[in-house]
């Protein structure tokens, strides 16, 4: 199975992507759009006035700073978070991320949208997200293994595999997710050490991660790409697509979609965008970001600018990269049929208006990339269950998943006249609110 540098090693460098805050808009707030969809579902659905209320903010915010001395012996502070938004459905479940941008604010948002993609995939765990405000590629290897374990160890008891779950993110991988285990169970004794495997997903496979992992968020878009493409009658061999963000997600969706007939003509990260109308071969841009940690230097394609890269007229766009990326100026230079969103996030409200209007279909982040922690539910049964499942078990259950989740979104966007992203957010409300009705309010 093709991996991605996060997957094998240190993180690739990590400065701000191309258009994320730091070029859109710096006063973006993200917690507050993603509390403005909870509001536009929540009507949608006639959500309960006491539920709504209880998922306005998180159950937990922490917030540690912790020290970690440094190869030249420097004593270093770093500032550190773990937002649990809802624990009713099963363990507060997100990524960890390790970035310069990283505020309380935007891990608020990331963590609600954890909650409402358990509850979308119909997964027993809640939401939560965490990270670390810092700039990985910075530091040596040996320092971002200390860096982790420190805040491992500082989070004490605030994470376990039956309370709350960390999985890799924006610059953290399977090796984090490794130290993060074995500091976890070195903390809770000898008799218990054999049982905390779950404390973290994305773990490499030989230490309890489980096989179609590295893939899923990726596989996961696909297996959405191909119920639309279904739906619209819409031909996947022939037709051409545009990627911001080679890591993980999207060089795995570039390659599983190049088998279904699908080129990708147009590519962008951190160090710049390149163009290809011939198509780039997937496979060989992938190992290219393996072995180099990014698409610079990839002799395959033409660099472009970021608005050449916009306009690039291609079927399909695939924004991979953070959020805030689609603004009323992208919007309006892109020239496609559909959205796929694998970061989290990505589109703006105003960016999303005008693409609605002008009929591009969006599927929404919130289902298109929620093979990832599907995939990670399916890792933590098998450590709970000591057992080992094949890859082809894994992506067909993912399948189902994922094909049931577009089915029922899409039924009901036609059903109440809303988008996707609507429909997505009160499929999710729906079921959250069933139990709070049921388990009511402790007094």
């Amino acid at each position: 199975m093709s991996t991605n540098p996060s997957e094998s090693k240190v993180p690739a460098a990590i400065p701000p992507a191309p258009g994320s805050r730091s070029n859109v808009g710096r006063d973006y707030d993200f917690f507050k759009v993603v509390q403005d969809y909870l509001d536009r579902a929540a009507k949608a659905v006639n959500i309960e006035p006491f539920v709504r209320t209880i998922l306005s903010q998180p159950k937990n915010e922490l917030i540690i700073n912790f020290p970690v001395k440094m190869d030249n012996g420097e004593v270093r502070l770093f500032k550190g978070y773990r937002v649990q938004h809802n624990n009713l459905l099963g363990p507060f479940k997100g990524g960890m991320r390790y970035h310069p941008s990283v505020t309380l604010d935007d891990v608020k948002a990331l963590a609600a949208m954890m909650t409402w993609k358990s509850a979308l995939m119909r997964i027993p765990f809640g939401g939560g997200k965490g990270g670390i405000k810092f700039d990985p590629h910075g530091v040596s290897k040996a320092e971002l293994q200390r860096v982790t374990r420190r805040f491992t160890h500082a989070l004490g008891d605030n994470i376990g595999p039956e309370y709350d779950i960390p999985a890799p993110d924006v610059g953290t991988n399977a090796q984090t997710m490794a130290w993060m285990m074995d500091t976890y169970s070195n903390m809770v004794g000898a008799s218990s050490k054999q049982s905390v495997k779950g404390v973290v997903t994305g773990k490499p496979v030989a230490s309890g991660g489980t096989l179609g992992r590295a893939k899923a968020t990726g596989q996961g878009m696909v297996f959405c790409v191909v119920e639309w493409a279904r739906e619209k009658n819409f031909d996947l061999e022939g037709s051409t697509m545009t990627v911001q963000g080679f890591g993980n997600v999207g060089s795995h969706l570039a390659v599983i979609l190049s088998r279904l007939g699908v080129s990708t003509i147009a590519v962008g990260d951190h160090t710049g965008y390149l163009v290809n109308p011939e198509g780039f071969n997937a496979h060989k841009l992938q190992d290219h970001v393996e072995k180099h940690g990014s698409i610079a230097g990839y002799p395959g394609g033409k660099a472009i600018t970021r608005e050449e890269f916009f306009a690039t007229k291609a079927d399909i766009f695939a924004p991979c990269a953070l959020e805030n990326q689609i603004g009323e100026t992208e919007a309006n230079l892109l020239n496609v049929k559909l959205i796929v969103e694998g970061a989290n996030g990505p589109t703006n409200p105003a960016g999303e208006k005008i693409l609605l209007d002008r009929g591009v279909d969006i599927l929404p982040d919130v289902l298109a990339n929620s093979g990832g922690v599907t995939v990670s539910y399916y890792e933590w049964v098998q450590n709970k269950r000591s057992e080992s499942w094949t890859e082809e078990e894994v992506d067909e259950k993912l399948e189902r998943a994922m094909k049931r989740a577009y089915k029922e979104v899409s039924d009901l966007g036609r059903l109440k006249k809303i988008d996707l992203r609507v429909a997505a957010y009160a499929l999710a409300l729906s079921r959250i609110e069933a139990v709070y009705k049921e388990r009511e309010i402790f007094p």
